[in-house]
Order: structure tokens, then C-alpha cells, then sequence
């Protein structure tokens, strides 16, 4: 928008809104929080450095320790999330990067076959947003978009950007190509609108705390306390669900969480929230509807 390109101390995106002001928000069937799990399937370039477990090597070219961790996710990782998820009926919306259709269908076929959702990702984790001109970004999230709706058969409906990195034009050419909602604003419990220059858009609650990567990596919590973080913000959430409907996130990367070790708390959490009731599990989509067909 032009006021916020204009003057990048501040934006005009939305308004502030405390969540004690708002109107109750009532999710279906009472639910007072809706749990999205999102896993974040993606694909790293060979001779570019990304998330590492360690820093000993990532300044060489290339870097096949930290590859070949992060190639883990897409190999084995991912297949035990699915088998962890499909247990406890909890259908992912992911968070794909477009080149993952090239090089790994299967998963896409494994993911459709388990009714999961997939949103946009940018093309892969090695390109980010940021400092992009304006028709590279629109050309860009074009070719995601497109990739995707061919790879899948569905067009993306969220996004979130690698990294959760933007430009000032980000939100405003999501919108032109028909993306309904985004995640990369982790700044609330409930969806707002998000004001862009044509159409709509929506912010969806993410979390860069509830997240395996800032936990794990740079947090350094082990699997247990990440396990049992979830379940402490499962409680609160759920506390606080019965006055006005939360959502909550789980944010998750195949190349950490699919490890056994970390499997098997990830498992426990979700025990812990499938076993309370008032509790829906959704997608990022029908959470978005459900929103606007009951809060204008």
C-alpha cells in the first residue's frame, strides 16, 4: 500500500485491536480453540546455506552435512509425521514450496490421499521475499501459485513466506493472485483482515515460538520440553477458549520433528489434545471460512 511503502516506520495493514474488545468469536460446535498443524515441507538448493544443525561446515560449498539433515524431512521424516497425524485423525495444512512438486510427488500424492491442505511457500527455502522489485516478487508468487495448483489440483489458498519474510508489496500481489490468507504476522490468538489494494486477505494465527525450529535450534529445548510446550499452550488456550475461540498452531519441520526421538513427544502432544473436547481440529481453509461466515 502506498502509505506503508511510504513510510516504512509504520503500516496501514490493519488496525489495533485488543482481543479483550472484540465481539466473542464461537467456533463450530463451541470448540473453544481450533488446532491447525502446520507442517512445513520443503526444498533446499545444494550450494546455498539454510537452517543447519551445526555451523562447523556451512561455510563450505557444499555443505553436505546440513544438506543431507535437512534432506532427511523429505525422505523419512515427513512419512512419520503422516503416520503420527493420521493416528490421531489431525489432517495437515502445509506449508509448501513449489519445487517440492518437482522433485518429491509422492508426497503430494500421500498428502492428497490424506485430505491435507497445501499453501504457498514460496519456490523453494533457498530464495526468500525480501529485497525482491516488484515484478520479480509478482512473477515469483505467480510461478508458486501455478506450480502448485498443477502438482496438487488445487490452488493454494494461504501462504506463508520462507521465512516468514516479506516485502512492502508482498500482501497486496498475494492478493491479486488469489491468495485468501497469510501467516506470517504471528502477532495474534484469532484471524483479522488484513487491508490490501484489491480484493481480500486474512491473517491467520502462526507461531515462531511454537515452532520446532526456534525451539529446538535455537531455543536448544530438548524433545520433551517442546513436546510438553505444546501441551502448556494447548491448556492455556483452551482455558482461555471458554470466553472467546482461539486458534492454536503447531509449526513443524519434517527434518527435526520426524526424528524418533522427537516423534514420540510430538505424538504425546497430540494425545493430550485429542483426548479434551470442545476442541476442533481444522485446516488453515476451514478455519478462514468459518471466520467469515460468522464474523462478517
Amino acid at each position: 500500500m502506498s502509505k506503508a511503502a511510504s513510510n516504512p516506520i509504520t503500516h496501514d495493514r490493519f488496525d489495533y485491536s485488543p482481543i479483550v474488545d472484540r465481539p466473542v468469536l464461537r467456533w463450530p460446535n463451541g470448540a473453544r480453540v481450533a488446532v491447525w498443524v502446520i507442517p512445513n515441507i520443503e526444498h533446499f538448493m545444494f550450494d546455498r546455506p539454510s537452517t543447519s544443525i551445526t555451523a562447523v561446515t556451512t561455510r563450505f560449498v557444499p555443505d553436505v552435512l546440513n544438506y543431507s539433515w535437512r534432506d532427511y524431512g523429505v525422505r523419512v521424516g515427513i512419512w512419520r509425521m503422516m503416520e503420527v497425524m493420521e493416528k490421531y485423525r489431525i489432517r495437515g495444512t502445509v506449508a509448501l514450496n513449489s519445487d517440492v512438486c518437482e522433485h518429491y510427488p509422492r508426497i503430494i500424492e500421500e498428502g492428497n490421499n490424506l485430505g491435507w491442505e497445501w499453501m504457498g511457500h514460496g519456490k523453494n527455502n533457498s530464495i526468500l521475499m525480501a529485497e525482491k522489485d516488484k515484478d520479480e516478487e509478482r512473477d515469483l508468487i505467480s510461478h508458486v501459485v501455478k506450480t502448485i495448483t498443477a502438482g496438487t489440483g488445487k490452488h493454494p489458498r494461504g501462504w506463508l513466506g520462507p521465512a516468514l519474510t516479506e516485502t512492502h508489496n508482498t500482501l497486496d500481489i498475494l492478493a491479486e493472485a488469489g491468495i485468501e490468507y497469510v501467516c506470517d504476522w504471528v502477532n495474534d490468538e484469532q484471524p483479522y483482515p488484513i487491508r490490501v489494494k484489491s480484493g481480500s486477505l486474512l491473517s491467520i494465527p502462526y507461531s515462531s515460538e511454537v515452532n520446532d525450529i526456534p525451539a529446538i535450534l535455537d531455543g536448544k529445548q530438548s524433545a520433551e520440553s517442546f513436546g510438553q510446550m505444546i501441551k502448556d499452550q494447548f491448556d492455556v488456550l483452551y482455558e482461555d477458549g471458554a470466553s472467546t475461540g482461539r486458534v492454536m498452531s503447531i509449526c513443524l519441520h519434517p527434518f527435526l520433528i520426524g526424528h524418533p526421538f522427537r516423534s514420540k513427544y510430538f505424538a504425546e502432544a497430540l494425545q493430550h489434545i485429542t483426548s479434551r473436547q470442545d476442541v476442533w481440529l481444522a485446516t488453515g481453509s476451514e478455519i478462514i471460512d468459518w471466520y467469515r461466515q460468522n464474523n462478517g
